[in-house]
């Protein structure tokens, strides 16, 4: 990856789920040292500050279950405006925030490929599909809710039309294990790459990885990488309110972020589900900065020695 402009923005999105704190997530990511550790790679930082949802009135939900529904389509707004805008001046990192700032986060970026005549990719690294919609989700969170919003399964009329759509073909799906029927059912009828952790553990992280980037690679596309907490084993990365035992480990999850390092492919980055009341000394976020930090070059022999 070539010295980038990075673009901080904070998104404190805490409505996609009803446990809150992940509103906290992206001052933890701040006190960190994620701008410092940018520095310190060599390209150059800004922080834009915290984005600011739309004001929306009530809209009333088709499916009871959903909450907090009027929040979360504000927030879309804000950040698809705020995507969209970013990515044409730099390398975004959208600090979150539960996952349904994706929602905007990724309809924002989507948006100017479109502008700019690219097809748009997205990697979800993530033990979720989060491929339902408003009216199939079981548990209304939508959080849950992202990847079938923005690769344009109906379900969604009262959020913004998309500027442009997400082809399924265009996303991968790497260390699933938490899918419920609904899901997995329309997964499989779905054109999207996805790979849970049997998977991993018969064939390894790098090949589905190295084979989606050779895909990218030959249609010349941006690649968008959504990181959600979850994707880690809780025992290295305790700070999220979606735990699922036999995540990515350590070593998987820098191998994945050098690996994208060194395709030199990816032209955003969402960091995501990251609760501060749950983590143990600030060491689920300075784990994500670290992984970010390989994404941006650094290798983990040069990782420093950190006490907590």
């Amino acid at each position: 990856m070539t010295p980038q402009n990075c673009l901080l923005i904070g998104a404190p999105v805490d409505s996609g789920k009803r446990r809150q704190g992940c509103l906290m997530g992206p001052d933890a990511y701040r006190t960190a040292g994620i701008a410092e550790m940018i520095a310190e790679l060599g390209h150059t930082v800004e922080d834009l500050g915290n984005v600011q949802p739309v004001e929306m009135g009530e809209i009333k939900a088709p499916n009871d279950r959903v909450h907090a529904l009027s929040e979360t389509i504000g927030w879309t707004k804000a950040l698809c405006d705020a995507g969209e805008k970013a990515v044409g001046e730099g390398f975004p990192i959208f600090l979150g925030g539960d996952h349904s700032l994706s929602l905007g986060s990724v309809a924002g970026v989507a948006a100017h490929a479109r502008k700019i005549n690219r097809p748009q990719f997205v990697l979800w690294l993530d033990a979720h599909t989060d491929y339902h919609t408003p009216l199939t989700s079981g548990s209304g969170h939508l959080h849950g809710t992202p990847l079938g919003y923005l690769t344009g399964r109906s379900g969604f009329d009262n959020f913004p039309e998309l500027p442009a759509t997400v082809p399924e073909e265009n996303v991968c799906l790497i260390g699933l294990r938490s899918v419920d029927a609904e899901e997995n059912e329309a997964l499989n009828k779905s054109e999207m790459h996805a790979y849970d952790m049997r998977a991993i553990d018969e064939h390894g992280i790098a090949k589905p990885l190295r084979l989606f980037l050779e895909k990218v690679a030959k249609a010349n596309g941006q690649l968008h990488v959504s990181l959600d907490v979850d994707f880690l084993d809780p025992e290295i990365a305790p700070a999220v309110g979606t735990t699922v035992p036999g995540g990515a480990t350590f070593r998987e999850a820098h191998l994945v972020m050098e690996i994208l390092h060194d395709s030199n492919l990816v032209t955003s980055l969402d960091l995501v589900e990251l609760n501060p009341f749950l983590d143990e000394r600030g060491r689920t976020a300075s784990l994500m900065v670290d992984l970010t930090a390989s994404l941006l070059g650094r290798r983990v022999f040069e990782r420093p020695t950190r006490t907590f």
